[in-house]
């Protein structure tokens, strides 16, 4: 093998390699420049890893300050957060406790049956027992006491407002019922005249069917609505004279007759205890008094059983 070797002057020179003396001399050129490479490697590692005892100690507690300074920061931040929770769980546990008594309160104002609605107790909870799964909290994580309580309140308040919902929803359609139900009287004070069923009839001496309730009063008194409803007659009807019918939805009807006056057009919104006319002796009458008829369903009732309701 031979080693061509430039010269600054354009010629050239070449070295025999497999001579022995060119290729001792080649070997040790090599191993020189080796050994200035590792020992220049050295000392640049030693200046880079050797530190002075005391620089180190610097370095470790400016490392050991900064270290203190971050867990105060957690330790500052988890008091916050505790502080935090706790205020919370005050909070709703006030709340818990107000909606028991407004749910207990209510309850008792449906006259509903005991352990109906049970604002005392706990949600019911329930469900098979499963092991944690991978990524799941373990039991250490699981246990983090103002967390868990603050989880129960949770349960306990959304237990209550479902509680809450359903009773809204049987109280407004208990109190829907109870409006357009017919219940009461249709005049202040005056007195029965005539009851519900078969009597004498005043004008030809015949026994005949009565379908309502008479009450005798003075002219101009005021006749009211039993109930909430629409009117559906106004004006003169044979045999009854001025009549005022009323539809409370549900099946039910009401008729007041007789009327010296009615004050009330179809189509109107009535509401329980509203003065619809004033108490005369139109139409087939012996005197002044109100005629009070209620239907259910198409058919005459006695209205005594609505108006003993509102006692």
């Amino acid at each position: 093998m031979n080693i061509i070797v430039w010269t600054k002057g354009g010629s050239s020179r070449q070295f025999n390699l497999a001579t022995p003396g060119n290729l001792a001399l080649l070997t040790v050129g090599l191993l020189f420049f080796s050994g200035l490479i590792a020992l220049g490697s050295f000392f640049a590692a030693q200046t880079y890893f050797t530190e002075a005892p005391d620089e180190r100690a610097q370095r470790l507690q400016a490392e050991l300050a900064q270290e203190r300074a971050r867990i105060e920061i957690l330790e500052s931040e988890s008091e916050r957060k505790i502080v935090a929770l706790n205020t919370q769980l005050g909070v709703m546990q006030a709340q818990v406790t107000r909606l028991n008594a407004l749910g207990e309160r209510l309850t008792r104002m449906a006259g509903l049956e005991e352990g109906e609605f049970n604002f005392g107790a706990m949600p019911p909870l329930g469900g098979p027992e499963e092991p944690l799964g991978a990524g799941s909290l373990g039991d250490e994580e699981a246990n983090l006491g103002v967390e868990e309580r603050v989880q129960d309140l949770a349960n306990q308040i959304s237990d209550r407002d479902r509680q809450l919902g359903v009773l809204e929803n049987l109280l407004m359609n208990r109190n829907v019922q109870d409006r357009v139900k017919p219940q009461g009287r249709p005049i202040e004070g005056g007195w029965v005249s005539s009851g519900y069923g078969s009597r004498t009839d005043p004008f030809s001496g015949r026994r005949a069917w009565h379908g309502g309730i008479d009450f005798a009063g003075h002219k101009g008194t005021d006749v009211m609505a039993v109930a909430a409803g629409v009117v559906t007659w106004s004006g003169d009807r044979y045999g009854y004279g001025l009549m005022v019918e009323v539809n409370h939805g549900n099946g039910y009807v009401t008729r007041y007759a007789h009327n010296k006056e009615n004050l009330v057009s179809v189509g109107d919104m009535v509401q329980k205890g509203d003065v619809i006319a004033l108490l005369g002796q139109t139409g087939r009458a012996t005197g002044p008094h109100v005629h009070f008829e209620v239907h259910q369903n198409g058919r005459s009732v006695n209205p005594a059983e609505y108006i003993r309701a509102d006692n």
